[in-house]
């Protein structure tokens, strides 16, 4: 007979008794934890992919070889670890656009993203953007013309994806290190578009 509640806690108090039981036998420092958490979130993800997408942007032939093999020009960045062993990147343009989710967890590509968000493993996001994707995009503020065609891209744990989004206009005389912080992660995931200083 099975003593499980029906109804379960909410994952942030499972995740905060966790830590709490965990520090209090010496497992953890949850100061080591949330400097991991911190890094993963704001430095080493989000930032990495942002200076990826801009170098694409500068360099035409570093463009090419991110669209034919990801993972390698990923790698030229020294970008690689875990959930990055297979990266595929696709490119949003005037008249397509692509939009990431995984539909069975949450596999995202950490080396060039981070941690992925709370709204990327909710399971309203991954079911409904596969559905309606312009629904789910329009309630996260990105309007599309009806014209622009919507491609879901689904990644799992063979096959990880990025967005190279649109560079925006007005910047063309920008360089690579002004470009950087333009690029956000919902754009490289298809949520948002890079918005011009």
């Amino acid at each position: 007979m099975s003593s499980e509640p029906t109804e379960r806690i909410p994952a942030a108090l499972r995740t905060e008794a966790l830590e709490q039981l965990l520090t209090e036998r010496g497992l953890v420092d949850p100061t080591a934890m949330d400097k991991f958490i911190t890094n993963y979130e704001t430095n080493v993800g989000p930032l990495n992919g942002a200076k990826v997408v801009a170098k694409a942007w500068t360099d035409p032939e570093y463009r090419e070889r991110l669209l034919t093999d990801g993972t390698a020009a990923i790698k030229e960045l020294g970008f690689t670890g875990s959930q990055g062993e297979h990266i595929v990147v696709v490119e949003n343009t005037a008249t397509t656009h692509n939009v990431i989710v995984c539909t069975l967890c949450s596999c995202y590509p950490w080396p060039v993203l981070g941690l992925p968000p709370s709204w990327y493993k909710d399971p309203a996001y991954r079911a409904r953007v596969v559905k309606e994707p312009r629904a789910v995009l329009a309630e996260m503020g990105l309007e599309l013309a009806d014209d622009v065609r919507i491609t879901v891209r689904d990644s799992s744990s063979e096959v990880r994806w990025l967005v190279l989004p649109q560079r925006p206009a007005g910047t063309e005389n920008l360089d690579e290190d002004a470009l950087i912080p333009l690029v956000t992660r919902d754009a490289m995931v298809g949520v948002a578009k890079v918005a011009a200083p």
